[in-house]
């Protein structure tokens, strides 16, 4: 919104220089209190304090203060959340100036403890029309109301406060991102190259130790297989626990999420569909599985079926979860079900028989392939 210009080349500075900072390596804290203190400083306000909305901008989530000791912001109690006056920049965010803030009739009066106020003056923080929070003076020393001068000083103070939040904001989402991006990229590594690689040990070691003729070593190597399967099921905890963690997002948003993750995969965005309590009546154990089983099968789709459309379909009723994929791509015989896309199948099928379920794989007479992986949702 439009401010006075600052006429003041002195003020002019102290405001830029107020500004510079957001480049600088601060904590948004210190710098935000800068911003109230030159605030207070360059309109003589005897107090000043700054607002920074909630989420759904219906009230004020932090609020710094200065002119008050701790010990007398100790004693007023809570902190403002947005009521009266204060509220006002949060409905109609446009600057407002007042000389008694008591008589206005949105004042809903102060706390014990509380200093007497009077002349008050409120900005509005906005970023592109964002409103971030607000800049609250108090008190202006020897006047009895701020002027249209401290109305252009603050409104700039308050931009430059405005930019200040919305970069550390952004660098927070950021660093949230990476972070996210990490355990992502961690979790598919220890499935795609680990648990994979562990798996086709396990199979060949079983079947080393059905063809043997010495007893000991059919013992030993089924002993090893053994190890392997509680690694892989230790594995599996973690790569769950690594896809979870910091995201704690539902059955249908992970799978739309591991959807987005594989377009690079199969060269195109595969469609997902959605019926009946998805969220609510996965338990965890399923979702560990069904998630990975969503991942192995559209991988399996864009290294093998050469498909150029592909769709998920996820679907809850009496008891049981049933995931379904399909494409239509080149569809697989009886014999390479088995034995196309190596490991990732047989993984698949291994996962609904150990939740007491089945896979199912058929390739219709108009081609492609329909996989159908059906567990119940409880014992």
């Amino acid at each position: 919104m439009p401010y006075r210009a600052i006429e003041d080349p002195a003020e002019l500075r102290r405001v830029l220089e107020a500004a510079l900072l957001i480049e600088a390596d601060v904590e948004l804290s210190a710098l935000l209190g800068h911003v109230i203190e030159e605030a207070c400083s360059m309109t003589g306000a005897r107090y000043g304090a700054l607002g920074v909305l909630n989420d759904d901008r219906t009230g004020l989530s932090e609020y710094l203060t200065v002119g008050l000791s701790a010990e007398e912001a100790a004693a007023i109690g809570p902190r403002p959340t947005g009521k009266g006056v204060l509220g006002l920049l949060i409905t109609d965010p446009k600057p407002l100036r007042l000389a008694n803030i008591g008589a206005h009739g949105e004042s809903v009066g102060f706390p014990i403890n509380h200093p007497a106020m009077t002349s008050f003056l409120g900005v509005p923080i906005t970023v592109r029309g964002e409103i971030y929070g607000n800049l609250y003076l108090t008190d202006k020393v020897g006047w009895s109301e701020f002027t249209g001068e401290d109305e252009a000083v603050v409104g700039a103070l308050a931009l430059a406060a405005g930019v200040a939040i919305e970069n550390a904001q952004l660098h927070q989402r950021v660093k949230e991102v990476a972070l996210y991006d990490d355990r992502d990229r961690l979790a598919r590594d220890l499935h795609d190259t680990v648990i994979q690689g562990l798996f086709g040990l396990g199979m060949s070691l079983q079947s080393l130790a059905g063809s043997t003729q010495e007893p000991r070593t059919a013992e030993r190597l089924s002993a090893a297989v053994e190890t392997i399967d509680g690694t892989i099921r230790q594995i599996r905890s973690s790569i769950f626990k690594l896809s979870s963690d910091g995201n704690n997002q539902g059955v249908r948003a992970s799978v739309l999420s591991i959807l987005r993750d594989l377009d690079s995969v199969v060269g195109f965005e595969v469609r997902a569909s959605f019926d009946g309590p998805i969220d609510s009546a996965i338990p965890d154990p399923v979702t560990e599985h069904l998630l990975a089983t969503v991942r192995e099968a559209v991988t399996n789709i864009g290294r093998h079926a050469q498909a150029t459309r592909a769709e998920v379909r996820l679907t809850v009723d009496n008891g049981h979860c049933r995931l379904q994929v399909i494409d239509n791509g080149r569809g697989m015989s009886g014999t390479t079900a088995t034995t196309e896309g190596g490991l990732g199948l047989i993984s698949m099928r291994w996962r609904a028989e150990k939740l007491h379920g089945q896979l199912t794989i058929e390739s219709p007479v108009s081609g492609g392939t329909v996989l159908t992986w059906q567990v119940p949702t409880s014992e």
